[in-house]
């Protein structure tokens, strides 16, 4: 994790750069004694966390919060203050934790130990949802993992389905319905009860007869029907 500390009063800062890098594996990547200062630096560099005054020159700490709190992608804010009238107004900015000083090394450690674990689950969190993306097909007896995005559609055969993307054939012995469970994508729809298609594939729409469509996919190699009992909702999702 990078973290910067933000703190007008140069011991406090010192001290708390020792306890963070003594008690964890947290970088500290810089330090502040403003608010603007940090707002300019943190919308061009990753920060995991801030440890956050409130009581700072040109932009107060409190302000600063909120303000960072819009971010899209926002890091975790740790106000270090000696002011308890705040702590209402941290809870709205969702702070990770408000402690105030004159603080104890214990107390320091607890929250350390606190953002140290938020990390690890995060991390975990980010490995399962990248694995949830990839698929295990099979081809002359080997089982490959396949990126689900990479798959351009799924044909339901007997008790089989066979999955194409763009240069290889694959199988799944499972039923159509089971394989759409697999994938869980919403980029993936189901244009009739033997197709299952990538949307983001389709390169063009032909009209065919009673009123159903023909997809053509990226490279011409690939066409998928889009049966009639599935025309409306497919229209829906293509704006059509």
């Amino acid at each position: 994790m990078k973290a910067i500390i933000v703190e007008d009063e140069y011991p406090a800062r010192k001290e708390l750069r020792y306890f963070i890098e003594n008690n964890s594996n947290i970088e500290v990547i810089n330090e502040f004694s403003n608010g603007l200062d940090v707002l300019e630096f943190i919308q061009e560099n990753l920060v995991d966390v801030i440890f956050l005054d409130i009581n700072i020159p040109k932009l107060d700490g409190m302000l600063l919060a909120k303000t960072i709190n819009k971010f899209s992608k926002k890091p975790k804010i740790v106000f270090i203050t000696a002011y308890e009238k705040y702590a209402v107004d941290a809870f709205s900015v969702e702070a990770f934790d408000y402690i105030l000083k004159p603080y104890s090394e214990d107390r320091i450690i607890m929250m350390l130990k606190k953002l140290e674990n938020i990390k690890e689950d995060t991390n975990k969190e980010e490995r399962i949802s990248e694995i949830k993306n990839k698929i295990s097909l099979w081809k002359n007896n080997k089982i490959y993992v396949v990126d689900v995005e990479d798959i351009y559609y799924c044909q339901a055969q007997e008790r089989y389905t066979y999955v194409y993307t763009e240069k290889d054939q694959f199988i799944l012995r499972e039923s159509i319905s089971e394989v759409e469970k697999t994938i869980n994508s919403k980029y993936f729809f189901k244009s009739h009860r033997s197709y299952l298609v990538n949307l983001t594939k389709i390169e063009e729409i032909v009209p065919w007869f009673n009123n159903t469509y023909i997809l053509k996919l990226k490279g011409g190699e690939f066409e998928v029907t889009v049966s009639r009992s599935k025309m409306k909702e497919f229209k829906e999702l293509m704006n059509l």
